[in-house]
């Protein structure tokens, strides 16, 4: 997979990323682990902490990825998008079920949520240059 040149902004997003997923993962770990368990759909088979710990080795493993491993930065950003479509339930589960976590008190803070997901996806494959990738791979 070739590797495409990425500018500033695209840059410094792809390093914000990493760092957001860095603590994230430590949320998962520390003081967020209710609020994540909260988060986990009931239909999942395995406990709710197990997901949560396994989410957080995942989230620290692609925020170090983002921030370092940048001959791969077209994979790991498609890895990225492909998690946040993963966990993407987890906040759909989060609105149905009416949870509050995160500040996330009313039906209309979750709902709103919703519609971020598909910015962050946006962001993890724009800032590590897989959108340019995956058009070009088209042509």
């Amino acid at each position: 997979m070739k590797n495409i040149e990425t500018n500033v902004f695209q840059n410094i997003l792809r390093i914000l990323l990493g760092v957001f997923m860095i603590l994230a993962a430590i949320g998962h770990f520390t003081f967020q682990r209710d609020a994540f368990q909260a988060q986990v759909p009931n239909w999942i088979p395995i406990s709710k902490d197990a997901v949560v710990l396994l989410s957080g080795i995942v989230e620290i493993t692609l925020g170090l990825a983002m921030i370092f491993w940048t001959k791969q930065k077209v994979r790991v950003g498609i890895a990225l998008a492909i998690f946040y479509v993963l966990i993407f339930p987890g906040n759909i589960a989060q609105y149905l079920n009416h949870t509050d976590a995160f500040g996330l008190d009313t039906d209309r803070a979750r709902l709103i949520r919703l519609f971020f997901q598909p910015v962050l996806i946006l962001a993890a494959l724009w800032s590590t240059g897989a959108l340019t990738y995956l058009f070009n791979k088209k042509k």
